[in-house]
């Protein structure tokens, strides 16, 4: 296993574990955040652990044409149930991801390091979030890291039923509208694969990566 030091810098993607650990260690410094996200990497530990660096070898991505939206989905949205804003209430929404229990998840990767560190990309830039209200009160949302032409998606959360889809189908109508290739959503999910995300290799996400680079 390869451990970071002060140096900005990350090993090969040829050298990963087969679980998708790249490394550990470093820091959550907004010049290293960058660089793994444009490099294919994302933090994900817990507290208490050492910080981790994942990029697994099967990569969970939505191609837009591939969005799925249940007629019962499409009835909340065409009826404008909730209020949809982008980049109102970051840290709100942040802090409700970590907080928010969730089905058969004991705990939360979300730590207050992480919260402080992802606020910081958002005050430059680079993190990014979709609000859901409901009578003035935030109900839903996400956030994640906006590449240019690749958003990675990093967590949702709902406090009303189908809040976290309505705020994931509008971020897939902006991104589509605005010329993005994908949406990231990193590792095997069947809430999204629901949504119509599939698994790519590895090889072929990075390579998309690299052209939106260009783009």
């Amino acid at each position: 296993m390869f451990y970071l030091g002060e140096e900005l810098y990350f090993p090969p993607l040829s050298q990963t574990h087969p679980t998708g650990i790249v490394a550990f260690g470093g820091d959550l410094s907004l010049r290293r955040l960058e660089l793994a996200y444009r490099s294919g990497i994302f933090p994900w530990f817990e507290d208490g652990e050492p910080i981790t660096w994942y990029s697994p070898a099967e990569r969970m991505v939505l191609f837009f044409e591939d969005l799925k939206v249940s007629k019962s989905l499409k009835k909340i949205i065409d009826r404008k149930v909730f209020e949809i804003t982008f980049n109102t209430a970051f840290r709100e929404v942040i802090t409700n991801c970590q907080e928010v229990k969730r089905s058969g998840q004991l705990g939360t990767w979300i730590t207050d390091d992480m919260i402080h560190a992802y606020c910081k990309l958002h005050e430059a830039g680079m993190a990014q979030s979709v609000e859901v209200w409901e009578n003035g009160q935030l109900v839903g949302g996400l956030y994640g890291i906006d590449l240019g032409h690749i958003f990675c998606g990093e967590s949702m959360f709902s406090l009303r039923s189908n809040a976290s889809k309505v705020a994931f189908v509008h971020l897939v109508e902006k991104l589509k509208e605005e010329n993005y290739l994908l949406l990231d959503c990193q590792v095997f999910n069947p809430h999204l694969e629901s949504l119509g995300a599939v698994e790519i290799d590895r090889d072929d996400f990075l390579m998309i990566l690299k052209s939106a680079k260009k783009l």
